[in-house]
Parts: structure tokens; C-alpha cells; sequence
């Protein structure tokens, strides 16, 4: 899932291979080795997209600020690749402001790509925004990783999520794999905490979310701050 406007969490990393388990950061161009064979589904545990389920977020901000995450039933064939598509609309008082498309698959060795997106902004019901769209194969556009498949094989290396230049370059790593949390959906653990930041936006905060066995994304704020969203609901 990829949460938006003031909740937004954006992580890039660089890879030097596909399914290794090595990366290092590295400067443009940026040439992964992209998988060759595909599963059918995105079955992670920390990211599980089944669809049909619905998670429920709230803004801790006191702003009026939701978000509503739906896997749909249909797949999207992106760059030749079956991808499983993600709903993420934002409301501010129940009123939208943005909603986006994302698209996950995941390799045979169990790694979830982030292979595009498709967003809008929204004031009084007009589109004023589709910045940061992008999708594997056009105009240059690259995908990223978005989970790996064994996280405490890769603590503490910078990864990237996206690639389009100068349009979406997030990054990510992954802090800590045994976390224990706490919200309103309930109480979980052997929780992992992912650091995530926009390299387009150097003097942005960088801002942690947590993804708990079987459930996915629980939470996230920028490290050192009390606000952030939490996970309300999720169904079924």
C-alpha cells in the first residue's frame, strides 16, 4: 500500500540485483535485474493483497484526514507482468482529495514489486494533480522493491521503491524485524518498522511504517513525531 497526502510514505532503494540479497546505493542509471518468472498473487506475509480486503486508516492529527485501502479483484497487466492493483483514496472530512491506483507483483522468490501507479489529486471534486504517475515500461520508468521476501536479510540497506525520473524516486529501509505494536485494529507482533523517504524531497522528514504478519500496514509517522496514521479496521 502506498499512503498519501500528509500521511504520504515514500521509500526508494538501490538494487544491483533482483532476488539477491545484496544491494548497495548507487548512482543513475539505475539497472536492477528484474525477475523473470512471476507468482500468481502477492502472498507475502507483511504485504498480503487478497482481493476483496479493505484496511481502514485514521490520521492521529485530529484533521479529519482518512484513508481507505481496497485490493480489487481485477489484475493489471503491467510491462507484460500480472500485476495485483490496490485502491488508496484519501478524505479529509469525507470529502476525497486523492485517489490512486497502485500495482504490486510479486517474484517467484517471494519479493513484492512496486511495478506503477496511477494518482490524482482532487480540490472541489476537480483533478489538479496526477504528479508522481508512473508505470514500468513508459517513458523510462523502473520498478522497485516494495517488500522484501526475507526483511531481516536486508536490515539497515537503502533500497529503492520507484523510478521515474524526476517524477517518483522514493526510498526505503528496513529498521527493525521484531517489533511488537499496539493500535486501534488491536495488538500484534513480530511487527517490522520500515524507514521510508522521498529522495525528490531531501529536506522532507523521513517517516517510519510498520507492516505485522497477516495483516500488512498498520501504521506510520515521520520518526520523532506523536501524529502519523493508524489502522482502525480491515476486512475480512
Amino acid at each position: 500500500m502506498r499512503s498519501t497526502s500528509t500521511m504520504k510514505l515514500a521509500a526508494v532503494i538501490a538494487l544491483t540485483a533482483a532476488c539477491s540479497n545484496s544491494t548497495a546505493p548507487f548512482s543513475p542509471p539505475y539497472n536492477p535485474v528484474f525477475p523473470t518468472s512471476w507468482a500468481s498473487a502477492v502472498t507475502h506475509q507483511y504485504y498480503p493483497l487478497v482481493p476483496g480486503t479493505t484496511w481502514q486508516y485514521r490520521s492521529q492529527a485530529s484533521n479529519g484526514e482518512t484513508i481507505t485501502v481496497e485490493v480489487l479483484p481485477a489484475k493489471e497487466t503491467v510491462n507484460g507482468v500480472s500485476a495485483t492493483a490496490v485502491r488508496d483514496r484519501v478524505f479529509l472530512n469525507g470529502v476525497l482529495v486523492e485517489d490512486t491506483f497502485d500495482w504490486y507483483a510479486q517474484d517467484s522468490e517471494g519479493n513484492v514489486w512496486y511495478v506503477g501507479e496511477d494518482t490524482k489529486e482532487y480540490k472541489n471534486g476537480v483533478v489538479v494533480s496526477t504528479e508522481g504517475s508512473w508505470r514500468w515500461g513508459v517513458d523510462g520508468a523502473l520498478p522497485g522493491i516494495q517488500m522484501w521476501a526475507t526483511p531481516s536479510a536486508k536490515i539497515g540497506i537503502d533500497y529503492r521503491q520507484e523510478y521515474y525520473k524526476g517524477q517518483a524516486e522514493d526510498w526505503a529501509k528496513i529498521l527493525r524485524v521484531s517489533d511488537a505494536v499496539t493500535v486501534p485494529f488491536g495488538s500484534m507482533a513480530n511487527c517490522i518498522a520500515i524507514e521510508e523517504w522521498a529522495g525528490l524531497a531531501p529536506n522532507e522528514a523521513h517517516e517510519a511504517k510498520v507492516y505485522c504478519p497477516g495483516v500488512g500496514n498498520v501504521s506510520g509517522s515521520a520518526i520523532g513525531a506523536t501524529d502519523g496514521y493508524v489502522l482502525i479496521s480491515k476486512s475480512p
